[in-house]
């Protein structure tokens, strides 16, 4: 399948090795489709939107949760988190994924986005490869915008300068983005049990620093 497929909308009309049981595309050979296209200098994030078509939503939410999963550069969750927060609160709305002109039309040049698909795209064959539809009832319209409401909270956190406040939440969102994309139950489940564990972090972290605040405070007056 062709990146100018991706872009017009074109659906694969044969399974092949890199599709999923329902005959679409994986994430992973998706995002390679579109960084190997090298009549593109730049990708922009609205290219991403039409490629991912109807699975953008979730597509999304990995894409940009996943940086921040791993050791990354101050200030990177500030400028991934404030689209996370987007993405997530129109999951939790059920609507169609959207993102402000200021937001969609940021793009990078092909060969840096290459970079980062290559990088990231071992990680995500191996999740898909443990993916299947299973626990039918954790993937419905419901339980998906509790999904979106927790990866909204948990956007928040990501967009915060909370030391120790990026990698869990953003792994929680992975795993949940993952789960729904592929309608994996199971994957939903587990990223909301990551979620419970990253606020506890969360939250010990934000005690302590308040505590030692409060203490300095003490001491010098």
């Amino acid at each position: 399948m062709s990146v100018d497929d991706l872009g017009s909308g074109a659906r694969p009309s044969a399974a092949t090795d890199g599709e999923d049981i329902d005959g679409e595309s994986r994430l992973s050979d998706l995002l390679a489709a579109l960084a190997a296209d090298k009549r593109r200098e730049r990708i922009a994030i609205r290219d991403l939107l039409t490629a991912l078509e109807d699975r953008a939503l979730a597509a999304l939410l990995f894409i940009f949760a996943f940086p921040n999963a791993l050791p990354a550069p101050p200030g990177l969750s500030a400028v991934l988190g404030a689209p996370l927060i987007f993405l997530a609160a129109q999951l939790a709305l059920g609507m169609r994924p959207w993102l402000p002109g200021m937001i969609a039309n940021r793009s990078m040049a092909r060969a840096d986005f290459e970079a980062v698909v290559m990088r990231a795209r071992p990680w995500l064959a191996r999740g898909e490869a443990l993916l299947a539809p299973r626990l039918g009832w954790m993937s419905t319209m419901p339980m998906e915008r509790l999904v979106g409401i927790v990866c909204f909270l948990l956007a928040v956190v990501l967009f915060l300068p909370i030391p120790l406040g990026n990698m869990l939440p953003a792994f929680a969102i992975c795993v949940m983005a993952l789960g729904v994309l592929e309608r994996d139950g199971l994957w939903i489940a587990a990223g909301l049990l990551f979620s419970v564990l990253s606020a506890g972090l969360v939250w010990g972290v934000v005690y302590a620093l308040v505590k030692t605040a409060l203490f300095l405070i003490a001491q010098i007056f």
